[in-house]
C-alpha cells in the first residue's frame, strides 16, 4: 500500500509543481488523447521523450516512479498474456496446441505495455506534482461552461474533493487493519487462491464500516457547521495562468504537432 504513488502529492520544488493546475490537467488529457493513436516506434519514441522531459522537470527521483510501477507489474503482464494469446496474424513464432504466439501479437503487446507504462507515468506525474484540492479547483473551473445546462459543478467539484482526500486515509486505513490481521496469526499472502480470496473478506468488512462511519462523521460535521451549497464559496487561493504555462502549452503544442506528422509518415 505505501508503494502506490498514483494519487498521492509528493512536495517538490520542480518547475512543474509551479504551473496551473488546470494547465496539468489539460496537458495530461491531451498526451493520454494522442497516445491512444500512436501505431509505430517513432510515435513511441516520441511520446517516450517528451515524458521524459516532464519526469526530469518534477526533479523527483526516478526510483519513485519505479516505486509507483512495481505494485501494478502483474496487470501489465496480464495485458501482454491476452496480447500474446489473442492476436491472430503470422508467422507463427510458437504454437501449443489451439495456442498460437505469433510476430504481430509480439509486437502488439510491446506496444500495449508501452502505451500502458506511459499513461500511469504521466497521470502519476499530475498527481505528486498537484495537491488533491488544487485538482478539485482546477476541475470546478475547467467544467463551469457546464454551469449553463444546470450541472452542479461547484458540487461535483467538491464531491472530488472530499475522494481524492480519502485516498490516504483509506490507505493507511487498510494498512493498519493488514498489520492487525496479521499480528493475529492469519496469512494473506499464502495458501490457495480461494484460501487467500476468504482472507480478504476480514480485511474489506472492517475497511467499508470504517470508511462509512468517517464518511457518516464529516457529514455531520459539515451540517452543525451550516454547510448548505459549495456554489459561491470564496477560495483562500485562487488560479491564475502564468508565463510558465504559456511555455507550456507551447511545448504540448510542439508535441502534439511533431506526433501527428509522425503518425502520417510511418
Amino acid at each position: 500500500m505505501n508503494n502506490l504513488v498514483i494519487g498521492q502529492f509528493v512536495p517538490g520544488s520542480g518547475i512543474l509543481y509551479k504551473l496551473d493546475p488546470r494547465t496539468k490537467i489539460l496537458m495530461t488529457i491531451a498526451y493520454v488523447f494522442l497516445l491512444v493513436f500512436a501505431n509505430s516506434w517513432p510515435t513511441y519514441l516520441w511520446s517516450a521523450a517528451f515524458l521524459l522531459m516532464a519526469l526530469v522537470l518534477t526533479k523527483q527521483g526516478l526510483g519513485l516512479y519505479w516505486r509507483g510501477i512495481k505494485p501494478i507489474l502483474w496487470l501489465i503482464l496480464f495485458t501482454v498474456v491476452l496480447q500474446l494469446l489473442f492476436s491472430g496474424g503470422t508467422p507463427v513464432l510458437f504454437a501449443f496446441g489451439p495456442v498460437k504466439v505469433t510476430l504481430p501479437g509480439l509486437i502488439n503487446a510491446f506496444y500495449v505495455v508501452v502505451r500502458f507504462v506511459l499513461i500511469v507515468l504521466m497521470s502519476t506525474i499530475l498527481t505528486i506534482t498537484t495537491p488533491p484540492t488544487a485538482i478539485a479547483s482546477a476541475i470546478e473551473s475547467l467544467l463551469k461552461p457546464l454551469k449553463v445546462v444546470k450541472v452542479p459543478v461547484a458540487e461535483l467539484a467538491l464531491m472530488l474533493s472530499i475522494a481524492l482526500r480519502f485516498v490516504p486515509l483509506l490507505m493507511g486505513e487498510t494498512d493498519k487493519i493488514m498489520k492487525a490481521q496479521k499480528s493475529r496469526g492469519m496469512s494473506l499472502s499464502t495458501g490457495s487462491l480461494i484460501k487467500r480470496a476468504k482472507a480478504v473478506v476480514p480485511l474489506l468488512v472492517p475497511l467499508f464500516v470504517g470508511a462509512l462511519q468517517r464518511a457518516l462523521d464529516l457529514a455531520n460535521a459539515m451540517e452543525v457547521r451550516g454547510f448548505e451549497s459549495a456554489e459561491g464559496r470564496t477560495r483562500y487561493r485562487e488560479l491564475s495562468y502564468s508565463k510558465a504555462d504559456a511555455w507550456a502549452f507551447g511545448a504540448l503544442l510542439v508535441f502534439a504537432f511533431g506526433f501527428i506528422a509522425l503518425n502520417f509518415v510511418s
